[in-house]
């Protein structure tokens, strides 16, 4: 399979021989251990008895949405909410968390973020931006993860106790951060360890990434609101846009009226004809997950075998579709961006640079080609300037396309 994959293109032998030996990696996959994820979605469709009229499309004020309504209700279904907003108006993870704390936790009162500091455009917008939450009269504090990387309950606990949080946020993804990104289990400690110290609060779980990666979802251990978007897993690299907010009913009908205006909250926002790609991408999601997490455990056997440090390591329990690769050096970030971009669909022969990006305190170097906009459910990387220099390589449609493009990226490395 590697042969064929690589033939029209010119690698070093090294990376070559590499890829060879990370082949079993694609055939090996443990599909019989995806099927309770694939039979969740397809029991919650069943469930649901969507009707073709269902999907027609709403405009202007979107008042009776089937589309959106049904869309939303499988979404409840499938993560076990009481209730869920999935909207077009919501245009990106960062956004739907920042609604979602803004909403839940007021002027004067603590947000406690349990997993360390956040992600670097959520930061910045929850303490330094202009119209920061902080800024807005919020509270802010944070719980360090322990020295590797990981969420220690007992402070937690302690920490909850002494801050008596409005809500507690909990990220799932590493982020730009060296560290795992957490498993379900590890959830499930972070909310034992919330109701030992802060009972009343709201438990906040930023699901970028993880979405239909563990067969339970966060709500399913305790959290109150599971957060993401829909150009990551759940769009099935169809939905065009949009993010969800998912959970506790009274807690989503505030941040709907936080989104649209007191009031009016969920009846609001039109799905504009786009609920078919919305379903259909849900319904294909397992199944490109799947993919992804098949392509890029070949990607950490291949840079593994090239002497890089990787996490997850080959063959590892993943919680998410991000693969972290130690490059050590800012020049092979920049080498890497651009081999990956070579095997991208839309833009190959563009040639990334690092720059400045919104929200980002470094400059961020990115290869993307994907054919919705900035969707990391497809093949793409992003990588800070800093130390340790690591990149971060996510999704992938097909695994066979991140094995071509993990060994292109490779090329790159080498020669660089």
């Amino acid at each position: 399979m590697i042969e064929r994959l690589l033939s029209g293109f010119e690698i070093d032998g090294r990376v070559r021989a590499a890829a060879r030996a990370a082949e079993p990696r694609l055939l090996a996959f443990d599909r019989a251990a995806r099927v309770p994820i694939r039979a969740k979605i397809i029991e919650a469709f069943l469930a649901e008895g969507i009707a073709e009229s269902d999907l027609a499309a709403a405009t202007g004020y979107g008042y009776d949405d089937p589309a959106r309504e049904r869309y939303e209700s499988l979404l409840a279904r499938i993560f076990a909410g009481e209730r869920a907003l999935a909207r077009l108006s919501l245009v990106s993870g960062t956004h739907a968390i920042v609604t979602a704390l803004a909403a839940c936790v007021a002027p004067g009162q603590t947000l406690l973020s349990v997993t360390g500091r956040p992600y670097d455009t959520l930061h910045h917008a929850i303490v330094d931006a202009p119209h920061s939450l902080v800024h807005g009269g919020m509270h802010y504090e944070e719980v360090a993860l322990d020295e590797n990387g990981r969420i220690d309950p007992e402070r937690i606990a302690k920490r909850c106790l002494e801050a008596a949080p409005a809500a507690v946020f909990v990220q799932r993804s590493r982020g730009y951060s060296a560290r795992p990104s957490l498993d379900i289990d590890a959830c499930a400690a972070v909310v034992t360890a919330v109701k030992e110290g802060a009972p009343g609060a709201s438990i906040i779980v930023d699901n970028c990434y993880g979405e239909l990666v563990e067969e339970r979802e966060p709500l399913e251990v305790g959290a109150d609101l599971a957060i993401g978007s829909l150009i990551k897993n759940l769009g099935g690299g169809i939905a065009p846009t949009g993010g969800y907010v998912v959970g506790r009913d009274a807690l989503v009908e505030r941040i709907a009226a936080r989104l649209y205006a007191p009031g009016l909250g969920a009846a609001l926002g039109p799905s504009l004809g786009f609920g078919r790609a919305f379903v259909q991408g849900l319904f294909y999601a397992p199944l490109v997950v799947d993919e992804a997490l098949r392509g890029l455990d070949f990607a950490a056997d291949l840079f593994a075998r090239l002497g890089f440090a990787v996490d997850p390591l080959p063959g590892a329990r993943r919680t998410d579709v991000i693969q972290a690769i130690r490059l050590g050096r800012p020049d092979l970030l920049v080498a890497f961006a651009r081999g990956l971009q070579k095997a991208l669909p839309i833009n190959a022969r563009f040639s990334p640079e690092p720059g400045h990006v919104p929200g980002y305190v470094d400059p961020v170097v990115m290869s993307s080609g994907a054919f919705i906009s900035g969707a990391t459910i497809e093949l793409s990387c992003d990588a800070p300037m800093r130390e340790p220099y690591d990149v971060y390589l996510q999704g992938g449609l097909m695994a066979e396309h991140v094995a071509i493009g993990a060994a292109l990226a490779a090329d790159a490395v080498l020669l660089g």
